[in-house]
């Protein structure tokens, strides 16, 4: 570490830039928070404390076969201040860790504002701060930093609201009913094909349109609704709708029957490991417990795992694989780091995971030294590829096995397949923090 290191100014007090900031702060880096509320708040937050909860207070889950769990694992070995804040606000909630919320923020707040090295403001930022500096304003960014952000990265590379399919893991599907093939043996059978017979697709149509959906912000509505046709919706305009549009058969020959099926449901590959697949034209509002039942009436995703569950909400994030390099660093200026939802990575522990990873590659770039690489073996460094990784339809992504580089020898069962994955992320982590000393 340097003798005099430079102050790093962070934007943003939510959950990643809390993070970043006690992280910095911790290696000896002075810090300048600045965070808008109470002077503006966004229209979905109400309390003036930090790293405010917005939605669910659940953090999910805390088992080491889950990848939540495996994420919480990873944080808690990088000496975390928001798990460990959470883990202090505990509330019953089974196999998940749920958080008072207000607590939670609270003990968040005391820490980060107590900080020696960190000072906090109140205050509106405009444009992206001089380097070195960590912009973690959220999915709900101001919109002067917003429009800075544009200028500085281009406009393509922001997307202004997240209008994304369900996404499901390849080992979760059933073989034995998806097949794989191209509309009339074109191309090079990139989509996986879920047959149905007439009967299979009506129940999924009374099914989908008897579901419940999930509410929308007021804020939201109008921009969701024209920027995006939600299946659910499109279903509701007729029970032929969808065998006729999206779900429409022809040209593929189920080679069960040796005919073409009544209606397909084709799976797209979503990342370049082939472990991840999205549903091609299901961006939905429906529920995730909704989704989970209605979606699992497919032929062959019957026990499906979805690694993300789509969603249509307002949500500023960068286009991360056209601007955004190694640890959430800015490739036009690398001493500029971005970190939380505004990186296209979602959830709470995922937000919190960005704002570390950005803060400890960007105290080492600081002394002048390497970099560490947390590789695609451990949640941490998985997330990061993910957003940095080039992808015909880049979508954010949360915590999932399907993320990480699998294992090289096969484990039978699925829940051992995931601890086994969570052994070498925690190993791989371990060696990490030696080699990097961190």
């Amino acid at each position: 570490m340097s003798t005099n290191p430079s102050p790093v100014t962070v934007v943003g007090a939510g959950l990643a830039g809390c993070e970043a900031a006690w992280q910095l702060a911790n290696r000896g880096i002075p810090v300048r928070l600045i965070e808008m509320k109470p002077l503006k708040y966004s229209p979905a937050h109400h309390y003036p404390g930090f790293a405010e909860l917005v939605c669910s207070n659940s953090l999910k889950a805390e088992q080491l076969s889950n990848a939540s769990g495996l994420l919480k694992a990873e944080l808690r070995a990088m000496n975390s201040l928001i798990l460990r804040c959470a883990e202090e606000s505990r509330v019953p909630a089974g196999g998940a860790l749920a958080v008072d919320r207000e607590q939670f923020s609270d003990r968040i707040t005391a820490a980060v504002k107590g900080h020696p090295l960190i000072q906090a403001e109140t205050g509106l930022v405009d444009d992206i701060p001089n380097a070195p500096a960590v912009v973690a304003t959220g999915p709900l960014t101001d919109p002067a930093l917003t429009d800075a952000i544009a200028r500085r990265t281009g406009s393509a590379a922001l997307n202004f609201f997240d209008a994304a399919a369900p996404i499901v893991t390849a080992d979760s599907l059933d073989m034995t009913k998806v097949f794989r093939a191209s509309r009339y043996g074109k191309g090079s059978d990139d989509y996986l094909n879920c047959p149905m017979t007439e009967a299979e697709y009506n129940a999924f149509y009374d099914a989908l349109v008897g579901a419940e959906l999930a509410e929308l912000h007021d804020f939201e509505k109008k921009l969701v609704f024209e920027g995006c046709l939600a299946v659910e919706i499109l279903a509701s305009r007729g029970r032929q709708t969808l065998a006729f549009g999206p779900l429409k058969p022809v040209g593929l020959i189920d080679p069960r029957t040796g005919r073409e099926p009544y209606a397909v449901v084709q799976l797209r590959q979503e990342n370049e490991q082939g472990t991840l697949y999205n549903l091609v034209g299901f961006q939905t509002r429906l529920k995730w417990g909704e989704q989970k039942r209605v979606f699992g009436m497919i032929p062959g995703l019957e026990h499906a795992e979805f690694a993300r569950y789509g969603v249509m909400h307002r949500n500023t994030y960068l286009n991360g694989p056209r601007v955004l390099g190694a640890n959430y660093a800015l490739k036009a200026d690398p001493l500029i780091r971005f970190a939380g939802q505004l990186t296209g990575v979602e959830g709470y522990m995922e937000s919190t995971a960005s704002g570390l990873v950005a803060a400890v590659g960007l105290s080492k770039a600081l002394a002048g030294r390497p970099e560490p690489d947390f590789t695609g073996k451990t949640i941490l460094g998985a997330l990061a590829r993910h957003v940095t990784t080039p992808t015909p339809n880049f979508q954010p992504m949360n915590a999932n096995f399907g993320i990480l580089d699998p294992l090289p020898f096969r484990v039978k069962g699925k829940r051992n397949r995931y601890e086994k994955l969570s052994e070498a992320a925690i190993d791989t982590l371990n060696e990490v923090v030696r080699q990097y000393e961190l």
